[in-house]
């Protein structure tokens, strides 16, 4: 038996659960919260005890028990700007995510649904690679307009998860590869990794990037602009076209592949002109990755899931292969990231780290 590891991740209207005998999967669940009953909450926060209980029923209904938990790890975002790595919960990160000055979203509640059931049995607690994870280099940063500047907002466990599993397959220790990593789901982030680290990435939040099957990614910026004071349009309906509605929605009407590709074997031109186009946009961005990586590059890791359709990988491929061989991994890994974390902090096998509520950057003031 290895270590028996619980791992959680908050959603808008569900929490997905899972329950590893070290990285072996034995129990995983995603359950569902009664949105009208969400709604009476006048802070994220205060979903805790709610979203506890109907897990705690889950968890009987299948007869998991917490008490026989060596650790607890979840999904949590709502900190300031941290190194990566695996955080025991502490007292600061359980202020930052309660109180929900950075953030008010579900995520907030991940740090401390599991502090709540490790207390229990007095069993650590950890957050693994927070989406609050920024590594750039400072040089990564700086764009072309003064005050504003580029932080790290990509999706960080899975994509340091899928470049730990491509080292294995290189034979190479993590910090010893230099990697394109593509993360293709609903939203796309790619980064470039070095000596263990995500030293430059497409800003998923902010709109950067190619496009994604529902994000538009990065468009001529003067005609945004225009759409922006035409009058046609709200504030709320223009952040939709960049992160809800852009992408393959706004071209295709859809972002369903398999319907997708139907329309291409019926001999719709533009549907294929635009899956084209959807690894056209990614190739780019692989190509100026690699830049970043001064062209040493080990592997370009896909991962997401559209990697699982063979034929957007054979498209991406056709314009990126040259690069550096492709390692493929269909879906995602979010939950098993978080037990291989906190497997690797019982073992001793990573050190890990304390956050301390002081972000890793905080502009350039000091130098301007």
């Amino acid at each position: 038996m290895g270590y028996q590891i619980f791992t959680l991740s908050p959603g808008s209207t569900s929490t997905k659960l899972a329950v590893f005998d070290g990285e072996k999967l034995r129990f995983k669940a995603n359950v569902s919260h009664d949105p009208e009953k969400l709604k009476t909450f006048a802070h994220v926060s205060d979903q805790k005890p709610y979203r506890m209980e109907t897990i705690l029923h889950e968890l009987e209904k299948n007869q998991i028990k917490l008490s026989e938990m060596d650790a607890f790890a979840a999904y949590s975002g709502g900190l300031v700007s941290t190194p990566g790595g695996i955080f025991p919960v502490n007292d600061k990160i359980l202020d930052d995510c309660t109180s929900g000055r950075l953030m008010e979203h579900p995520a907030v509640l991940g740090a401390q649904i599991i502090h709540a059931f490790a207390q229990e049995g007095n069993k650590p607690a950890f957050l693994v690679n927070p989406p609050d994870v920024d590594e750039f280099e400072d040089v990564a940063r700086i764009c072309g307009i003064k005050g504003i500047y580029r932080e790290s907002h990509v999706h960080v466990l899975n994509q340091k998860e899928a470049a730990m599993r491509a080292a294995k397959e290189l034979g190479k220790t993590y910090e010893e590869c230099r990697l394109v990593v593509c993360h293709v789901g609903g939203g796309l982030s790619i980064t470039a990794q070095k000596q263990g680290k995500i030293i430059d990435g497409n800003d998923v939040l902010n709109g950067e990037g190619p496009m994604a099957p529902n994000r538009s990614g990065y468009v001529p910026l003067m005609p945004l602009v225009k759409m922006c004071y035409s009058g046609e349009y709200t504030l709320q309906e223009m952040k939709e076209k960049i992160s809800k509605t852009g992408g393959l929605v706004s071209l295709l009407g859809t972002d369903n592949m398999l319907e997708i590709k139907n329309r291409i074997s019926r001999g719709d031109p533009w549907a294929a002109l635009v899956y084209e186009n959807f690894a056209y946009q990614l190739a780019k961005y692989i190509g100026s990755y690699a830049c970043v990586l001064e062209g040493k590059v080990d592997a370009i890791v896909m991962t997401g899931g559209v990697s699982k359709d063979e034929d957007f990988i054979a498209g991406v491929k056709k314009y990126a292969g040259w690069i550096a061989p492709f390692i493929v991994y269909g879906g995602d890994f979010e939950m098993e990231a978080l037990a291989s974390g906190a497997v690797r902090a019982l073992s001793g096998e990573e050190e890990t780290k304390e956050y301390t509520g002081i972000p890793v950057w905080r502009g350039f003031d000091f130098i301007y």
